[in-house]
């Protein structure tokens, strides 16, 4: 449905009706990379439940998340600024069976149309920015453990299911550390009796306001919640 999309989900009956014919369904798997970082974006993705990484990778091939996005947002919005390349990976972290696109020359008219759409993606495309702006000083001058805790807040708040499927591998990466970093973090989190996981199976939070109190002051900022 396109209302589980916010930036859909503001569209009137007449609108939906017009674009309800270019919508394509576009299952997001996990680890699945559907955009590449300087390759033209050619349609717009809507995410309905899943949550999707814009990873940056260096030269020296190392890599860090700047920005999730989730329902709040849309991947490939960043054409509406005139860039026509990625700048990040887009990298699937947790599944979106029910995601929508458009092709981007439908996109491209709808704007021109100056309506709904335009006025919701214009309004997502300035959080974002102000947003990449936090996860960068972010990124940069807080610790990996209130890192991490900030990004499965943000996580949980996008998915509301309750968990999310993760694996250690994919958080290191995101947040541009060593695999045996993340283990202890979540090891002590586990202990505290703030989230819970096994091998194979959902990360669940049990004490947000733990894992809050644990997270940095970026958590407010950028959760997903708050636009």
């Amino acid at each position: 449905m396109p209302q589980a999309n916010r930036l859909l989900g503001g569209l009137s009956q007449d609108e939906l009706a017009r674009l309800s014919p270019h919508f394509r369904q576009t299952p997001l798997r996990s680890k699945q990379a559907i955009l590449r970082q300087g390759e033209p974006v050619q349609q717009i993705i809507f995410p309905s439940g899943g949550v999707c990484s814009l990873v940056k990778t260096m030269e020296n091939g190392h890599s860090i998340e700047v920005m999730g996005v989730g329902s709040e947002g849309a991947i490939g919005a960043c054409v509406m600024l005139g860039q026509a390349e990625s700048a990040t990976d887009v990298i699937v972290q947790v599944p979106d069976e029910a995601a929508l696109s458009l092709p981007l020359d439908i996109f491209k008219s709808e704007l021109e149309e100056r309506g709904a759409l335009c006025v919701s993606v214009t309004a997502y495309c300035s959080t974002f920015a102000r947003h990449l702006m936090h996860a960068s000083a972010c990124n940069a001058l807080h610790l990996a453990e209130q890192r991490c805790c900030r990004w499965l807040l943000t996580t949980d708040d996008r998915v509301h299911a309750g968990g999310f499927p993760f694996t250690h591998e994919m958080l290191a990466a995101t947040l541009g550390v060593r695999r045996p970093t993340v283990t202890f973090i979540l090891a002590e989190l586990q202990r505290a009796g703030i989230v819970e996981y096994g091998r194979g199976a959902l990360l669940k939070v049990l004490d947000r306001p733990a894992l809050e109190a644990k997270a940095c002051e970026c958590y407010r900022a950028l959760s997903p919640s708050l636009g």
